[in-house]
């Protein structure tokens, strides 16, 4: 199962970015579980310093962007 972590306090584009997390992991039809992290301290623990981030297995992904549906598939199928 993947464990799939979005970082942001809470902002639009960090909400936007959980959905097409969600929606993208559930067309790939993988086992995950989705967490949104907005604890700034928590945060920063991953050295992610711009919002929103994605952590996938505890490794971060990317920080500071909003890919698409078909971006978070290939970055999440791919790991």
């Amino acid at each position: 199962m993947k464990k799939l972590q979005v970082l942001g306090p809470g902002c639009p584009r960090c909400t936007q970015l959980a959905a097409a997390v969600d929606m993208a992991a559930k067309q790939l039809g993988i086992e995950y579980e989705l967490t949104k992290v907005t604890d700034i301290t928590e945060i920063t623990s991953f050295g992610v310093m711009i919002t929103p981030g994605l952590v996938i297995d505890g490794e971060v992904a990317f920080q500071g962007k909003c890919p698409n549906v078909d971006e978070l598939k290939e970055i999440i199928g791919g790991e």
